[in-house]
């Protein structure tokens, strides 16, 4: 029975490690191909260019990722986006020694490794429901661990890409960090799990699939809200981490203080993320988002005020646990929410919105620093996120977050006969009640 039970675990482990070392991957790259780029070029306008051609083609490759994944099958979609990450990472001291890397090399690389990432986490996103079955594990649990484990990733990866390239240099850490993604190749191609293929009617096309998706999401009022909520908390943000934080610690000359705020924020999500799966039978699912929205809200004013670097430090934990348990709730709705065969193009459309918010948010604070100060502009941005966050907390539709699964994940092998449709009212989806059969997973 324990080995039994250890088998069934496999697969979320498998789906775990490659979760952490793809995102790993993604926080090396974060540091590695900026500091490639200012070495060769001393240019920060270059390392500019770079980062926003690897950015400009997520807004479109995360709309349509997760028709991509429908298309593909789940398990084949995250094993094509790591292996791409792993060419285009190890393809960069590859096409030094043999040609010269130039500018014109670096974004070509930088794009070819960024424009299937929304497809791979989409796709390691729709394998959780099934792999939390195996498992035997709460949904809530296994999404609180998911959001735990990138966050530890994001977490480490800047700092790891930091350590190897003053230990082994630039070249041998895009080395290290392909071993990274190839190992995570390795890792998806043993999940077994039903359902990690493509779903029982896959989109006919990439654009209709995607209109399907985003007809969906706008259908049912909680992941419409859900949405919204994310791109407003997205767009108001975001530029507190890449515009307004640097730019109070480069005036005060302080970068390590910018690096350890960041770090304090990083580690509050991943213990914010695991505690929800906790408090998840503790109190009430809309309860815990609107506790996480409005302190997030607050936390993010009183930082906004930058006090003393000690107070601030204490302020971006707090930021960070309270917005934690946010991305888990938000995965538990689409999963309950939509039907197996749609669960991939929610998710991407899903995930779509928040990449369209980045860049508004950065386009929105770079003029408003400029026009009313750092200080000012931070709270003006902190205030608002607080306001909406003010608004969004009661809003009667989070009660559905509480209510039974309409969808629950399909039973692993469909061996209950019912992999879609609404649940009875009343009735609670729960591991216990559709297990694998006897040796599967």
């Amino acid at each position: 029975m324990i080995l039994a039970g250890r088998r069934r675990r496999t697969p979320l482990l498998l789906v775990e490690a490659a979760t952490l070392l793809s995102a790993t991957g993604n926080g090396v790259a974060i540091v590695a191909l900026p500091w490639l780029v200012l070495e060769r070029t001393g240019s920060a306008t270059a390392a500019g260019v770079v980062a926003a051609a690897s950015g400009l083609p997520l807004l479109l490759s995360s709309l349509v990722s997760g028709t991509v994944v429908d298309l593909l099958g789940r398990r084949r979609t995250a094993l094509v986006s790591d292996a791409l990450s792993a060419v285009s990472v190890a393809a960069i001291p590859l096409v030094d020694a043999l040609l010269g890397l130039n500018l014109g090399w670096i974004v070509a690389l930088a794009v070819l490794g960024a424009v299937f990432d929304p497809a791979g986490l989409t796709a390691r996103e729709t394998l959780l429901p099934a792999a939390a079955q195996a498992a035997g594990w709460r949904i809530e649990r296994a999404n609180a661990v998911h959001e735990a484990v990138f966050g530890l990733a994001f977490l480490v990866g800047p700092g790891l890409g930091g350590l190897l390239i003053a230990t082994v240099g630039p070249g041998a850490t895009f080395w290290v960090t392909a071993a990274g993604f190839a190992l995570s190749v390795l890792l998806i191609a043993a999940v077994r799990l039903p359902g990690a293929g493509r779903p029982e009617r896959p989109p006919s096309g990439v654009w209709r699939g995607t209109a399907e998706g985003l007809r969906f999401v706008w259908r049912d009022r909680l992941l419409r809200t859900i949405a919204l909520i994310t791109m407003v908390l997205v767009a108001l943000y975001l530029p507190v981490e890449g515009v307004l934080l640097p730019a109070w610690f480069v005036a005060q000359g302080e970068p390590a203080r910018l690096g350890s705020v960041l770090m304090a924020m990083s580690a509050g999500s991943v213990v914010g993320a695991l505690g929800s799966g906790a408090a998840g039978r503790l109190v009430r699912r809309r309860t815990l988002m609107a506790v996480a929205l409005v302190v997030t809200g607050v936390a993010l004013l009183g930082l906004a005020f930058l006090p003393a670097y000690p107070v601030l430090l204490a302020v971006a934990v707090v930021i960070g646990l309270a917005y934690g348990p946010i991305n888990p709730l938000a995965n538990y709705a689409m999963q309950t929410r939509t039907p197996e065969h749609l669960r991939g193009r929610v998710v991407g459309v899903m995930t779509s919105f928040a990449y369209a918010a980045g860049p508004a948010g950065y386009l929105l604070a770079g003029p408003l620093v400029e026009w009313l100060g750092l200080r000012t502009a931070f709270v003006v941005l902190a205030g608002a996120l607080l306001v909406a966050a003010l608004v969004a907390a009661p809003l009667p539709v989070l009660r559905a977050l509480d209510e039974p699964p309409r969808y629950p994940p399909a039973p692993p092998g469909g061996t209950t006969g019912r992999t879609e449709g609404p649940l009875p009212l009343g009735e609670q989806w729960t591991p216990s009640a559709h297990r694998d059969p006897p040796g599967q997973g």
